[in-house]
């Protein structure tokens, strides 16, 4: 695996979610902008009224988004869950009439429902022109054009900004975040192992948005930065109750297509193996008390080591 990751060519990782973006605007044309529908869900955060700030409150509509509101005329809308939840799995439930209007049914768990995604530290800071780096327009695929050199920053301060930044969905935050932590990771050296306690908040904040695009795009950012430098795999184990608990939920989350061509596969968009690549390289990195933790907060991981 890590031999894999060394050799891999292609786009980079923040040019990936470029073209996968452009890929959808051409496969759904329906759904040009799918973050906007974000937005109205509550989802993605939004944006600034202007580049000048927000308007004053009593200047503005006081539903700026539009949002559509269930008429209380309906109130069947209300409900997300099975009807008659009270006598569910219950014996008058056999015994109700025939004019119920459906099967009372158990309400879903959720485990792997998106969840809301708040404002980030890394949109606040660029906003105010606080980060040290633009877009280089000049590039193909995009590249960063940084304001002062990477190895003289700040990292205690700066990376824990740029890993919060990797939670955003919408461009230029998402494209500076990626591109930049994986830039400050490749030129970082000694500078990252003593910052990585200040990064398990926004890697724990990340997974658990629980978002298969933010989850894939941490995960890979987890790869780089175990080998990134030495002892920053030993220095994860401690944490390892906070960051994978989620994965255990998503583990087995794979791509079953028989004996189809996956053509996604460049693209490494697969949350099921990224997990499973990430692990090994947590087992093969962590020293020696990296299995048993890791088989303490996922049951069905079988060593790579061992074996």
């Amino acid at each position: 695996t890590e031999m894999a990751m060394a050799t891999r060519k292609g786009p980079s990782p923040a040019g990936t979610l470029l073209i996968e973006d452009a890929l959808k605007k051409i496969v759904h044309k329906n759904n040009i902008a799918p973050v906007k529908g974000d937005k109205h869900s509550g989802l993605v955060p939004t944006g600034s009224h202007s580049v000048f700030g927000d308007y004053p409150p009593d200047l503005i509509h006081p539903d700026p988004w539009k949002k559509m509101t269930r008429s209380a005329s309906g109130p069947e809308l209300l409900n997300t869950g099975g009807m008659n939840q009270h006598v569910a799995f219950t014996v008058p439930q056999n015994c109700r009439p025939h004019t119920a209007i459906l099967p009372s049914t158990p309400p879903r768990a959720g485990s792997t429902r998106r969840r809301v995604i708040t404002r980030t530290e890394f949109r606040r800071f660029y906003d105010r022109g606080d980060l040290p780096v633009q877009i280089f327009h000049g590039a193909v695929g995009g590249k960063l054009a940084w304001k002062v050199d990477i190895e003289k920053l700040d990292y205690h301060h700066y990376l824990p900004i740029f890993f919060d930044g990797l939670r955003e969905k919408e461009d230029p935050y998402r494209f500076l975040s990626v591109q930049g932590t994986y830039d400050m990771l490749q030129n970082g050296g000694s500078k990252i192992l003593p910052v990585v306690p200040q990064l398990i908040i926004p890697i724990k904040t990340a997974l658990n948005t629980r978002d298969t695009e933010i989850m894939t795009t941490m995960l890979k950012v987890l790869q780089s930065l175990v080998l990134s430098g030495e002892m920053i795999g030993e220095a994860l184990v401690p944490y390892y109750r906070q960051i994978l608990p989620v994965l255990n939920i998503f583990k087995s989350k794979n791509i079953n297509i028989g004996d189809q061509m996956d053509y996604s596969q460049r693209k490494r968009m697969n949350i099921g193996e990224l997990i499973s690549e990430t692990l090994e390289l947590f087992e093969i990195h962590g020293g020696e008390d990296a299995f048993i933790n890791i088989k303490y907060m996922i049951p069905t991981y079988e060593s790579c080591v061992l074996a």
